[in-house]
């Protein structure tokens, strides 16, 4: 099979966008450039690698196994490269890395941070839901992740960086605020709004509260913690949630940290990449630079109860 790394990047764009138009715009090319190779590249395998239907394109069997081995291809060749900068002393590439939702705030402060220390260095920065993650991970899409806890049994190195305490937050006017030491029992009388079910966050609520034997009234489940804060603000509920997504809200006094006995639910930061993935310079840089500054970042001032 005479296959030109070409012709692989192309077929890569296309089969990621499933489309020769964006493709095209991505590698600056024109659309029949582009149908060009796709074309020879066809004719080199002796298989058909995409099938219209509509107006849609989709991979054929052959494409999604080619698909597979070209990323792995294009991977070790942007670590190759990464790698002969390194030996040059150039302190440059690109790192892309992948954060739960709950982590977007300071996620987003350490990358400009870093950002400002190696200014050659871009980013390529996706902010998304625990099951996204997981799925990215399996498929070995990004350098690094940043997320809770990932679940036993999967082939990754999971690394601890820094604690993620769960919180139990309330308007001002709640009756609650201002109470000390709350009887973790008295939350059973409180309506709670929710992250949804299959999150990093409900799964640790879920454990912290059946291992104390207590059932929470959650009368609403939603996908994100602006959303949780917000309704909560409103007086829909009591919330559970991040520590770190909070620094605005504490700061201006829309919400308060409840004193609640046994809280808060201690979770952890772990920085997450596959099992026997070679980290390129710039990923291996950033691992350091989080272990490095993470702490010194997240000193967020009036997390404590009132």
């Amino acid at each position: 099979m005479n296959v030109t790394f070409r012709q692989l990047r192309v077929f890569e764009s296309v089969a990621r966008h499933l489309s020769y138009t964006r493709a095209a715009k991505e590698l600056f090319l024109t659309q029949p450039a582009v149908s060009m190779q796709i074309k020879q590249l066809e004719e080199n395998v002796g298989l058909p690698l995409f099938e219209q239907l509509g107006k849609k394109i989709f991979l054929t069997e052959a494409g999604r196994e080619l698909y597979h081995y070209g990323r792995e291809i294009a991977q070790q060749l942007e670590e190759a490269s990464e790698v002969l900068e390194e030996l040059k002393g150039v302190k440059r590439g690109r790192l892309t890395i992948s954060v739960a939702s709950t982590a977007n705030a300071f996620a987003t402060r350490l990358l400009a941070a870093f950002a400002k220390r190696y200014e050659g260095v871009s980013f390529s920065l996706d902010v998304t839901n625990r099951a996204t993650l997981l799925q990215q991970l399996a498929n070995n899409e990004r350098d690094l992740v940043i997320m809770g806890r990932p679940p036993n049994g999967l082939d990754l190195v999971e690394e601890s960086f820094m604690e993620n305490p769960l919180v139990v937050i309330a308007a001002p006017d709640h009756p609650l605020v201002g109470e000390k030491k709350i009887p973790l029992v008295r939350l059973k009388q409180e309506t709670f709004v929710v992250r949804e079910q299959g999150s990093g966050t409900w799964g640790a609520m879920e454990r912290f509260f059946a291992h104390h034997g207590i059932e929470l009234n959650t009368g609403m489940e939603m996908t994100s913690n602006e959303a949780i804060k917000q309704a909560v603000e409103a007086g829909l509920g009591l919330g559970i949630v991040s520590i770190h997504t909070l620094e605005l809200e504490l700061e201006t006094r829309r919400l308060v940290v409840l004193d609640i006995e046994s809280l808060p639910i201690l979770r952890h930061w772990y920085l997450v990449h596959r099992l026997g993935k070679r980290l390129s310079p710039v990923a291996e840089m950033f691992r350091q630079y989080v272990f490095e500054e993470a702490p010194k970042l997240m000193k967020i001032q009036g997390t404590k109860p009132d």
